[in-house]
This record gives C-alpha cells, sequence and structure tokens, in this order.
C-alpha cells in the first residue's frame, strides 16, 4: 500500500464519517419535527372539543355583571354632577 493510497482511505473514512453523522443529525431533527407536528395537531383537536358552552356561559355573566355595574357607576355619576339644592 502506497503513501497515496492511505491518503485516499483517509479521505474517504472521513467523508463517510462526516456524512453518517450530517444524516443522523438531519434525521433526528425530521423526527422533533414530525414529532412536534404530532402534538400540535392533537392540540388543536383538543381546543375544539374545548367546553365552549361553558365559556358562553361565563362570557354572558360576565357582560351581564358589567352592564349591572355600568348601570350604577353611571347612576352614581350623574347624581354628582346635579348640583344640590
Amino acid at each position: 500500500m502506497t503513501e497515496d493510497t492511505a491518503y485516499a482511505l483517509l479521505w474517504i473514512l472521513l467523508f463517510t464519517a462526516f456524512g453518517f453523522i450530517i444524516g443522523w443529525t438531519c434525521g433526528e431533527v425530521l423526527g422533533r419535527s414530525r414529532c412536534a407536528e404530532g402534538k400540535v395537531e392533537e392540540l388543536r383537536h383538543q381546543l375544539k372539543h374545548a367546553a365552549l358552552p361553558t365559556q358562553d356561559r361565563q362570557l354572558k355573566e360576565i357582560r351581564s355583571v358589567l352592564n349591572d355595574v355600568h348601570k350604577l357607576i353611571l347612576a352614581v355619576s350623574k347624581g354628582l354632577q346635579k348640583p344640590a339644592r
């Protein structure tokens, strides 16, 4: 085996190892992104089936409370605007 052949085999070994490392890394990244996409889809599915009627009911309750508070504040502020005789 000559010195040139030894260098050629060394370079082939280095390029093969480098390619293997790059392939492994890309595979890991691709696997993680696929797993993350699956989890996002699962969370979207759960969000669609969340308890929307209870949220609507809570929003109606909050709206009615805010309306009642607004009426009370408006009545008090109008009473302050009119001067006493």
